[in-house]
């Protein structure tokens, strides 16, 4: 009897999820299998892979043939071809841990008023932001030109 060691599919529609199994060559993909060795998710970021190295070494021993696929997981496990290169997700934080934390930095925090600020008070803010203006140098007016003199000689003019 042929045995293969592969992935049987399991979730949802658009949401894979494998088991890694050990079954007869000859059964369907999701049929009857001998034994379930691990767990494959490869929607988690990183994707979460668990595999039984014993039980996979033993039927890698006895002469049971990995897919693809699942050889291709193996390998990263490090149960075909020496050193595991799987990366691990990192742990979650605590929710209890950091809702303690942000409490801790609320209370830390001083205070400048927890009431509103009256006319006055704010008019002070105001007049405590903007610097004093500085006065400024007189300008001299352009010097016009001197249509009243012009006027004044047209005048004259007229007259004599």
């Amino acid at each position: 009897m042929a045995v293969k060691i592969r992935l049987k599919r399991m979730g949802k529609i658009r949401t894979p999820f494998y088991r890694i199994v050990v079954a007869d060559s000859r059964t369907k993909r999701d049929g009857r299998v001998i034994e379930e060795i691990g767990t494959y998710n490869p929607k988690t970021e990183p994707s979460t892979i668990h595999v039984d190295s014993e039980r996979a070494q033993y039927w890698l021993g006895v002469g049971a043939q990995p897919t693809e696929s699942v050889a291709a997981i193996l390998k990263l496990t490090g149960d075909i071809g020496g050193q595991s290169t799987l990366k691990q997700p990192e742990p979650k934080a605590d929710k209890a841990e950091a809702f303690q934390a942000a409490l801790k930095e609320l209370h830390a925090e001083p205070k400048k008023s927890a009431t509103t600020k009256s006319k006055k008070d704010k008019a002070q803010d105001k007049a405590d932001e903007t610097p004093a203006e500085e006065p400024k140098a007189e300008e001299t007016p352009a010097e016009e030109p001197k249509a009243d003199d012009a006027k004044a000689d047209d005048a004259k003019a007229d007259e004599a």
